[in-house]
């Protein structure tokens, strides 16, 4: 009986094991003052071995492109859209029939900002992204993050 109380423990403990969730893309935010009242927010994705993440100018019928979304600031002025500073990867993927831009290891989107005043605050930032390696892809995500200024 001790014997097969141990063994379905095992099983059991085995199986929480392996459904522990991936999470393949740390993301961390920063910001760097550049002039009076100008900063950029560097939003930087670190990414596991094997898996990319794609490009903003991904194109339709693809995979679901990275977007970064900056919650109003009534102080704050986002200028243009995040430039993105990483190793650009372009390939042709037969599974979306289209041609993809992806980033693996790092990429850094730099977003330029303007306070209205000299003031201190924060900018809260939405990424949605997705993450793929060459046997899957995970379900979109949105990570949630707030950088002082």
């Amino acid at each position: 009986m001790k014997r097969i109380i141990t063994i379905s423990f095992l099983l059991l403990f085995s199986n929480i094991l392996f459904a522990q969730i991936q999470n393949p893309v740390e993301w961390t935010a920063t910001s760097k003052k550049i002039a009076d009242k100008t900063y950029e927010v560097h939003i930087t994705a670190t990414i596991d071995r094997g898996w990319h993440i794609y490009s903003q100018t991904t194109p339709d019928g693809g995979p679901i492109p990275t977007s970064i979304t900056f919650t109003k600031n009534p102080l704050v002025i986002v200028q243009g859209k995040a430039k993105e500073v990483g190793k650009l990867e372009q390939h042709h993927e037969p599974l979306f029939g289209v041609d993809v831009k992806q980033f693996s290891n790092t990429v850094d989107f730099v977003q330029l900002v303007k306070l209205k005043a000299p003031v201190k605050t924060s900018v809260n930032v939405a990424v949605e992204f997705m993450v793929c390696n060459d046997k899957q892809c995970l379900p979109p995500s949105t990570r949630k993050l707030s950088v002082a200024l």
